[in-house]
């Protein structure tokens, strides 16, 4: 009896993609456990009074921790072909950037910051949001040879 072993490699913008989204989830996970997160008890739903902080810097709220955990899995099932690896990646580089904006412009005392934002987390989504379109970028480029 033989059985039909099908290899499926998997392109380098599917597999960051897949990394990408299991940072995500292990984030989203980290953010609810305790001692992990510091000031646990004062984790709010979703509002600026969320004292909560992921690794004793990053403030988070329940929200906060669902986003990560919705955008993970988002980066595990559009890992499954390269060309919707590539649009999470650009995509949601491009969201962590207009999150890095929206958390540098709102108050971080004001009903506005509801995820909620603290300044470790405003640069953590720059570098994300950057990370994330080269990534998605320089991955997918195509290369053309021209003869000399």
């Amino acid at each position: 009896m033989t059985t039909d072993r099908r290899t499926t490699t998997k392109s380098p913008v599917q597999k960051a993609a897949m990394a990408v989204g299991a940072v995500f989830l292990l984030v989203g996970v980290l953010g609810f456990i305790p001692g992990i997160t510091s000031d646990y008890d004062t984790m709010k739903f979703a509002e600026h009074h969320s004292e909560a902080k992921l690794l004793g810097v990053f403030q988070v709220s329940i929200l906060h921790n669902i986003v990560h955990l919705l955008f993970g899995v988002a980066g595990i099932a559009m890992a499954r072909a390269a060309s919707t690896a590539r649009t999470y990646l650009l995509a949601g580089g491009a969201v962590y950037l207009l999150l890095w904006l929206y958390g540098l412009f709102i108050d971080h005392d004001s009903a506005a910051n509801f995820v909620p934002f603290n300044t470790a987390d405003n640069w953590l989504h720059f570098f994300l949001g950057i990370g994330m379109i080269a990534l998605g970028a320089l991955l997918t480029r195509t290369r053309t040879h021209t003869a000399r």
